[in-house]
């Protein structure tokens, strides 16, 4: 195990982890822009979906009081994404490490540059249980195939007039599911050998550590602080990533 993969796995480790206990997601989007550069991909996702629940339980337990007003909605986006689970588990195998990269990348940009917008998009206030349902399987879709389940379900509830516990109760618990679902699909399908559960246990005190960093600042940031971090932060590095990989 060289010096090279250890400092990239704590270093994703850690990103990962603090941008879990921040937002509820965004494990994938930091920890694999840099795992994929050291890992195949089906190594880099099955070890972020396990690093996710681990990080994500931690900050259910934060938001807890939370949860109670969100049950209703998080049906809506859990049951629709168990099904698509097992169909980007299928896809993760015929993705290429630089095709799954510049997905990571994009889906940054797309990030950053829509929570930048936020407040010119319209609000949609009348529900849509349907259209939560069909973003619930998208972002299992994503799950499977690349730990990316907190993508579209954040997109599309920061356009609900919830506030940000509100959009916690929904999306921290939806990604705990999926990932853990996930995880278990990719444990039955052989992908925790001896080397990934090894790499896994060098990376979760840099997980642990690095997500209740984040929960503290989630906890000290007014809803227009925590808009902008996410922005700049996300923004910043899909600009990084995709200058890397393209020249």
């Amino acid at each position: 195990m060289s010096l090279e993969l250890i400092l990239a796995l704590l270093a994703g480790a850690a990103a990962g982890g603090f941008i879990n206990g921040l937002a509820g997601f965004g494990t994938a989007l930091l920890s694999l822009g840099i795992w994929l550069q050291v890992m195949p991909p089906w190594q880099a996702v099955s070890i972020v979906a396990a690093m996710s629940v681990v990080s994500g339980l931690q900050s259910i337990w934060v938001i807890r009081r939370d949860l109670r007003g969100g049950t209703g909605r998080l049906a809506r986006f859990l049951l629709p994404a168990l099904v698509g689970i097992p169909l980007g588990s299928a896809a993760l195998s015929l993705i290429s490490a630089a095709a799954l990269k510049l997905v990571i990348a994009g889906f940054m940009l797309l990030f950053g540059a829509f929570f930048a917008l936020r407040r010119t998009l319209p609000q949609i206030d009348r529900p849509m249980p349907i259209a939560d349902s069909v973003v619930g399987f998208l972002g299992g879709v994503l799950g499977g195939a690349a730990s990316l389940s907190g993508a579209l379900p954040t997109m599309w509830c920061a356009m609900r007039p919830w506030t940000k516990g509100e959009t916690s109760a929904v999306l921290r618990p939806y990604n705990v599911v999926i990932l853990g679902t996930a995880a278990v699909l990719f444990a039955w399908q052989g992908y925790y050998s001896r080397d990934t559960l090894i790499l896994m246990a060098i990376a979760l005190p840099a997980t642990l550590i690095s997500s209740q960093i984040g929960i503290a600042v989630f906890r000290r940031l007014t809803d227009h602080q925590f808009r902008w971090l996410l922005v700049w932060l996300l923004f910043a590095s899909g600009a990084l990533l995709t200058l890397r990989e393209l020249i």
